[in-house]
């Protein structure tokens, strides 16, 4: 399956951006969203990610939130989209629990390049 898109999720400018810079440097498409909410609607209008970078604190619907109207969607629990939480919220027990894979912010540019191609074909 080819990769259609990676969907970053977070709140903060600077970072989202940057996450969006770095995947298209490593040849991958992305698509980013503010808040849980917007990701919701990314997700609607493109389709199934082959990954989701995620953050936990956010306004308006945060990670958690975004993860438990995910988990109730049929189409998406199905669909098992990759969750990496990228996050410097401290409840790092809680996500290693769930199952989640996990980059502390700020996140490390090898990582988040790794965990990329770990779920992605590379696009050419």
């Amino acid at each position: 399956m080819t990769c259609q898109h990676i969907l970053v999720i977070d709140d903060e400018p600077d970072i989202r951006d940057t996450l969006k810079d770095v995947l298209e440097f490593f040849g991958f498409k992305a698509a980013v969203a503010a808040n849980g909410l917007e990701g919701l609607h990314q997700l609607e209008e493109l389709g199934r990610p082959c990954l989701i970078f995620l953050d936990i604190m956010m306004p308006i619907m945060n990670g958690w939130e975004f993860l438990d109207t995910l988990k109730k969607s049929r189409e998406y629990t199905d669909a098992g989209i990759p969750i990496v939480i990228v996050s410097a919220a401290p409840d790092v027990d809680r996500i290693e629990r769930q199952g989640y894979r996990y980059l502390k912010k700020p996140a490390n540019i090898d990582q988040l390049a790794a965990f990329a191609h770990e779920y992605c074909t590379k696009r050419h």
